[in-house]
């Protein structure tokens, strides 16, 4: 897009008080936003209203618009307007699609069949796991990995996709050029590498409670559905789940243990008509798998048979932790999960409380 056409989109998006309903509707009554600042007040009035209309003539953002259109210019950052035909297809579905997106890292992911995952920031160590071993499973089948970017789930199925060599794609309710939280550094600039971050919110952007529920709808946007891992029921992964139903989305939960708080609101949403997961299956079952893979970055291949039968020995046939087998096998923690996952599809071992497996009995050789 020309420069002086980016300025005009990021001119509407950043006036004050001229929110994404009112830009759309000066959008549809106009067309381009340099029709749009070529019209009168009178004009503008009868979209908006007048004091509205004053706002938006008479604010000035030019210095915010060059902070941009000079972030816009740097290696791997991009600017996507709802004019631009790379626009995520899935957003103009949903009723409030954002006038401009951030996009920092590969912007052809955005076009991958994707599958959101999200659960508690305090999770249990069977959450992380469960977490890391689906993201890698389904980022393997091909699907885009969706999450936020906070502690706990988020960051765990986002390093699964990474660790799979698959696709991962985070939305963060803040800036494009702030991180949030501190402690996702690495993993923030790993996705960038790989990866993609994406932000509706101007540069600057500091971290607001208010912003993470339009985080959330973006998250359920962008995915085919969402999977929730855990969630207690002040959760605000049940926002996201919720605005996945709103938006025409499947919803996914895993349930937990009766007693463990974390497992309450998966519970809630299966009695709401979440579909129960155990396995992959149960989602490629409602969501198949893209049947090609336009990957941007080298995928990792599906476990080798020899790789599965190395770990079945290396697991003996008593229940063995993951962390244990994990230092048994020398192999990073998505490699493991994603080959413990398919050995447990495919019947020749099972998952146990305590992230711990066993290899079963009528498999030996």
């Amino acid at each position: 897009m020309p420069a002086d056409a980016a300025a005009d989109w990021l001119r509407l998006s950043l006036i004050p008080g001229i929110g994404g309903a009112s830009q759309r509707k000066l959008l549809a009554a106009f067309g381009l936003p340099e029709r749009i600042f070529a019209a009168d007040r009178a004009a503008l009035g009868a979209v908006i209203g007048e004091r509205a209309a004053d706002r938006l003539l008479a604010s000035d953002v030019r210095d915010a618009v060059a902070a941009a259109l000079a972030w816009a210019e740097r290696p791997g950052h991009h600017l996507l307007t709802l004019a631009d035909a790379g626009y995520p297809q899935p957003l103009l579905d949903i009723p409030d699609p954002p006038t401009l997106l951030y996009v920092r890292g590969c912007i052809d992911l955005l076009a991958r069949p994707a599958l959101a995952i999200v659960g508690s920031r305090n999770a249990t160590p069977q959450g992380t796991n469960n977490a890391r071993a689906f993201a890698g499973a389904l980022a393997a089948e091909g699907f885009a990995i969706v999450s936020g970017l906070a502690l706990g789930i988020d960051a765990a199925a986002h390093r699964g996709a990474l660790d799979a060599g698959g696709a991962t794609i985070a939305v963060v309710g803040t800036g494009a050029d702030r991180l949030y939280p501190a402690r996702n550094r690495e993993l923030a600039a790993a996705i960038a590498e790989r990866g993609a971050i994406v932000s509706e919110f101007p540069l600057g952007t500091p971290a607001a409670a208010a912003n993470f529920p339009r985080r959330n709808r973006l998250i359920a946007g962008l995915a085919r559905g969402v999977l929730v891992v855990e969630a207690a029921l002040e959760s605000g992964s049940l926002i996201t789940a919720r605005l996945a139903g709103e938006q025409g989305r499947e919803v996914f939960a895993i349930p937990g243990s009766i007693h463990s708080p974390q497992a309450r609101g998966c519970h809630r949403l299966l009695r709401q008509g979440a579909k129960l997961v155990e396995t992959i299956s149960d989602i490629v079952e409602e969501l198949p798998a893209p049947l090609s893979m336009p990957a941007p970055t080298e995928r990792a291949a599906p476990p080798a048979d020899g790789e599965a039968q190395a770990v079945l020995e290396l697991a003996g046939y008593d229940p063995v932790g993951f962390d244990e087998l994990l230092g048994r096998s020398g192999l990073t923690a998505g490699a493991l999960s994603v080959i413990l996952l398919r050995l447990e599809l495919d019947g020749r071992v099972a998952s146990l409380p305590g992230s711990r497996y066993q290899r079963l009995a009528e498999h030996a050789q």
